[in-house]
């Protein structure tokens, strides 16, 4: 009797063969193979600890546009060590990102602001999912939830994978923008996340929208 056969595993070129095919090119996948690892793109990723075994609650996922939104803060420094943060909300519908809001500090009151900003375009949620931090469990920012009919989804307490749409998100943000570049000052920082959120929305893939850009995921729903 043979062995049932393992399913294909994808190298990491594979994401940039179905970007550049995205933005018309024809090379073949071997050629961008080949490419790829000529420029040390390969990178083996370090091998983490196996943790113990958990059982948490499956992750909701959306059946439309704007029922749910995640949101999450990240933070890093300008070239003079002046540290600043970053407000980041996505769509958990087809991952678009909504926006990342970017100062040296951001309690609640401007987080609301640019929500309703948001929403100017959006519309409001249904529900937002967050953490426990004190922006989103303060008084001024529950009461502007309940004003608007939102429900807020606080995850649990040191369970990140509870937000897990947010979280991958913030991955990418990290390693394509945040590490990527010494910032002089906040218009650089701003700029540079602008012309990045434009390419994720409209040409990067992703696996889970049947390899559709959450900007085309958006027009078929």
């Amino acid at each position: 009797m043979t062995n049932p056969q393992k399913p294909l595993k994808l190298k990491p070129s594979s994401k940039c063969f179905k970007r550049i095919r995205k933005l018309g090119y024809s090379w073949n996948h071997k050629r961008v193979h080949r490419v790829y690892t000529a420029l040390n793109l390969n990178l083996r990723r370090k091998s983490k600890r196996r943790l113990p075994t958990r059982n948490p609650q499956p992750l909701s996922v959306p059946n439309a546009l704007g029922h749910t939104w995640s949101m999450d803060f990240m933070s890093d420094k300008l070239h003079n060590n002046i540290r600043f943060r970053t407000f980041n909300v996505i769509d958990d519908y087809n991952r678009e990102v909504l926006g990342i809001d970017i100062g040296i500090s951001i309690p609640s009151l401007r987080v609301i602001r640019y929500l309703d900003q948001l929403a100017e375009w959006h519309g409001y949620p249904k529900q937002i999912r967050v953490d426990n931090g004190s922006e989103f469990t303060s008084s001024v920012f529950t009461d502007w939830a309940s004003a608007h009919g939102i429900y807020i989804d606080y995850i649990e307490p040191s369970c990140p994978y509870q937000n897990a749409y947010i979280e991958r998100f913030n991955r990418s943000y990290r390693n394509e923008v945040l590490d990527c570049y010494l910032f002089n000052n906040l218009n650089e920082v701003n700029m540079l996340t602008e012309d990045w959120i434009k390419v994720y929305n409209t040409e990067r893939t992703h696996d889970s929208l049947n390899d559709m850009t959450p900007a085309e995921y958006r027009q078929v729903a």
